[in-house]
């Protein structure tokens, strides 16, 4: 799964097993939740000063929540997926790095780094044809075909590569001072999960074109 998916919020989105599913979307988003509350309850007052200090806030509080999602992945689910230990590590990192400098950019930038790397690995395992996708979930999506996995990993690494197009072109916006980070987080937590999600709808053709196992019962 995603995983949380840049010192700022970013869950990776990923298409969810089959099983345990409610569980995956709360270790998935549940720490840029946590981020996005944090920050939203400690950045009160005036200026840019005060924004930036509940960004910190907020970071930290991320911080913690995406440790707490992988001893909750191993716990519950018996493993932590690579792709959870790759967000934990670049969301540990990034986020030492937006403390230390007091800087909220990182957070911004932290994302478009991020699915940068996920684009470029899922991308270039699709043109070596290395299901890369299947590797970095380990989810139980049974049956899909090392076709299917192929073609899922070419269409989340397109899709990643737009995450990353996109949030940079906000990035710079930023940097204009045409767009506030408040708007950018509202458009990262809300738009992006929800954008995450209905990409998601549109893999369930190639899934079940590909062998994906329906339940009994859901066959109908």
């Amino acid at each position: 799964m995603s995983d949380v998916l840049p010192g700022g919020p970013e869950p990776v989105p990923a298409p969810p097993p089959a099983k345990h599913g409610w569980l995956n979307f709360a270790i998935d988003f549940g720490p840029l939740l946590v981020f996005f509350l944090t920050y939203k309850f400690t950045s009160g007052g005036t200026g840019a000063f005060a924004a930036t200090t509940g960004a910190i806030k907020g970071t930290l509080a991320f911080m913690v929540a995406i440790v707490i999602a992988m001893a909750v992945s191993k716990w519950k689910l018996g493993k932590i997926s690579p792709m959870l230990w790759m967000s934990g590590i670049l969301v540990l990192g990034f986020g030492a790095l937006t403390v230390w400098f007091h800087d909220e950019r990182f957070i911004v930038m932290k994302p478009t780094i991020i699915y940068a790397a996920f684009a470029v690995l899922l991308l270039g395992g699709w043109a070596f044809k290395k299901p890369m996708l299947k590797y970095l979930l380990q989810s139980a999506l049974d049956g899909v075909t090392e076709k299917g996995w192929l073609a899922l990993s070419r269409n989340w690494g397109l899709f990643f590569a737009a995450l990353g197009i996109a949030n940079h072109v906000m990035y710079e916006l930023i940097e204009a001072g045409r767009m506030s980070f408040d708007l950018w987080l509202t458009i990262k937590v809300w738009g992006v999960t929800a954008l995450s999600f209905l990409f998601t709808l549109t893999q369930l053709p190639v899934m079940l074109k590909n062998g994906l196992a329906v339940p009994e019962g859901e066959e109908k």
